[in-house]
């Protein structure tokens, strides 16, 4: 395989990532072609492409669940207000967020009916119906769906007013075994980076002020976009037996004693779209991961009216399709350097030039997105080399995103030194004494606690916020 450099700028309507983040981010969104606003602000349309790669991220875990044993369910849209009042706490968490129905358009309602925001009592009074005896444990179930939060302030993919997303909700026998669960799901969602995102997530529990409303603990995978700040990319969350005791989920355990039940809850959305346009894009537009790009191969035609060409297009695509690549063929009469254009702005990992004089020498030109590389291959070799060259952009893209992760986190002994590193952009590593340190960083600084790492050692004997003695060490960043 020869590689010959490919550096000539193809793209240049779209905002540079280093003078505009924001807008660069939008401009892909658009003319990547992943989403379109709707008439209702905050709601977005998610397109084709966008949808494909949701699909890519469903395929990837809903195998992962039913190999674990988990099973798919689906639960009402709506919530009766009386019914979400039940968990005090819970409701405190999500009040200002919820989009209620109160008429038919006839008449109003008798009770006011909750446009779910996430789906934990519905799964509670499902549960409380059909768990009796620790014989009925576990029960593991997940949804796909969609919710609905009323936040002010949406960006396609990271906040909006709708999103979709898979909530799973279990319930166990045993604390131990509820504890697991929590810990495996966050360990599946890491492998989700790792195998198919090529985002190295970070992971670690949440403190009690960032953890879900109503949870004992919550566990977070975090993921850094490239410019600097955090995005939380999922969570799981270990109830205990708080749920059960609000809606009175009882089993009778091996001793023939009555018993309430425990609990976990967790879930990624599309969010992780976002995540993978702002952890991998460029200057030229999207990077997809070759693993779950919607269209992994394109291959492009020059003088696509000759027969030899037509020809060797054919035989080449049905070659990559029947060995299970998403494979397409642009032969519209555009021109090349647009379609060339086009794919790079849509990231598509492998673009593969087939014209004449190729052909002549029994060979294509394999052209590899993530690092702009042209490469000469072989007719009859494309097939072949396609798992090697898909295996090395996906250790490549994966490796650089954890090049900038580690590049950007530091640890900070001083205060100063603190803020010095938040401007930077990045996770700082900083021992806190608690609560009141978290809450004063935020408001110096905006950073956020972003989670508490599985392995701790404290940096400094004594908080740097708050000169009190230090307890536990906490990663900070400012965070979407």
């Amino acid at each position: 395989m020869n590689i010959v450099s490919q550096n000539k700028k193809l793209v240049d309507a779209i905002t540079s990532r280093d003078v505009d983040f924001a807008q660069w981010y939008t401009d892909l969104c658009l003319k990547a072609e992943l989403m379109d606003y709707s008439d209702v602000k905050g709601f977005i349309i998610y397109r084709p492409y966008g949808y494909a790669i949701w699909e890519g991220i469903m395929n990837y875990l809903d195998r992962r669940f039913k190999e674990t044993n988990h099973q798919n369910v689906y639960m009402p849209l709506l919530i009766p207000e009386s019914l979400f009042q039940k968990e005090k706490e819970h409701v405190e968490g999500f009040a200002p967020e919820t989009a209620m129905v109160t008429t038919t358009g006839v008449e109003d309602l008798q009770e006011r009916l909750i446009i779910r925001p996430t789906s934990e009592t519905l799964f509670c009074t499902h549960y409380q119906k059909i768990v009796n005896s620790y014989r009925d444990l576990p029960k593991l179930y997940n949804q796909w769906c969609s919710v609905v939060r009323w936040e002010k302030t949406t960006r396609p993919f990271l906040r909006g007013k709708e999103f979709l997303w898979q909530e799973g909700h279990t319930v166990h026998a045993s604390e131990a075994e509820a504890r697991k669960e929590t810990l495996d799901i966050l360990e599946i969602y890491r492998k989700l980076g790792e195998e198919l995102l090529a985002i190295p997530f970070v992971t670690g529990r949440k403190t009690e002020k960032e953890k879900f409303a109503g949870a004992v603990e919550t566990y977070s995978i975090e993921a850094l976009m490239h410019d600097g700040q955090a995005l939380q990319s999922g969570t799981t969350h270990y109830f205990g037996q708080e749920f059960a005791k609000a809606f009175d989920i009882k089993f009778q355990n091996d001793q023939n004693q009555l018993e309430y039940a425990y609990q976990t809850s967790w879930g990624v959305s599309t969010r992780l779209i976002g995540a993978v346009i702002m952890v991998h894009g460029d200057d030229e537009g999207l990077v997809m991961p070759p693993y779950v790009a919607p269209i992994q191969v394109v291959i492009i035609p020059i003088q696509s009216q000759k027969e030899v060409v037509q020809n060797a297009t054919t035989k080449l695509y049905q070659e990559l399709k029947a060995q299970g690549y998403r494979v397409s063929i642009d032969d519209s009469s555009k021109s090349p350097g647009w379609k060339f254009s086009e794919y790079e702005m849509k990231g598509v990992p492998v673009r593969i030039e087939i014209g004449p004089r190729d052909l002549e020498h029994n060979h294509v030109t394999l052209v590899t997105r993530h690092d702009r590389q042209k490469h000469v291959v072989e007719l009859d070799h494309v097939t072949k080399e396609m798992p090697r060259i898909f295996k090395d952009m996906h250790d490549t893209l994966y490796q650089n995103a954890l090049n900038h992760v580690q590049k950007n986190t530091y640890e900070a002994k001083t205060y100063d030194e603190f803020k010095s590193y938040i401007k930077q952009g990045g996770y700082v590593a900083l021992s806190i004494s608690g609560e009141e340190a978290e809450i004063q960083i935020k408001k110096d600084t905006t950073a956020t606690a972003r989670v508490i790492p599985f392995e701790q050692k404290l940096i400094t004997k004594l908080c740097p916020v708050t000169g009190k003695k230090a307890t536990q060490t906490v990663w900070f960043a400012r965070a979407y």
